[in-house]
């Protein structure tokens, strides 16, 4: 089993890293093809790349925000992901059709 933090930002990377987050493989982007049954997977990934994850039987942790809109679209540190309530959830997504 291993765990997977995907993230491209370095503001999540770092505040990964502050929270002791633990995780065996960072990776900008996900290739599913790596993904194991039993595997977590963290990031903020789109809904169909969860929904596969989750059909191979790994886990989605998603990088959750109470983002407010004046701080979209730009790069958070640290401490603006802690002001946002940065956590990690899981969820289950499955695509129906």
């Amino acid at each position: 089993m291993s765990t997977w933090l995907i993230t491209r930002h370095p503001g999540a990377l770092a505040w990964m890293q502050a929270s002791g987050v633990a995780y065996d493989h960072q990776r900008q982007h996900l290739d599913v093809s790596e993904v194991q049954p039993g595997d977590i997977v963290i990031g903020t990934l789109p809904v169909p790349l969860a929904a596969q994850v989750c059909a191979l039987g790994a886990t989605y942790r998603h990088l959750s925000l109470d983002l407010p809109p004046h701080l979209r679209g730009r790069e958070l540190d640290v401490d603006e992901l802690r002001a946002c309530n940065a956590r990690i959830e899981e969820f289950r997504v499955v695509a129906l059709s």
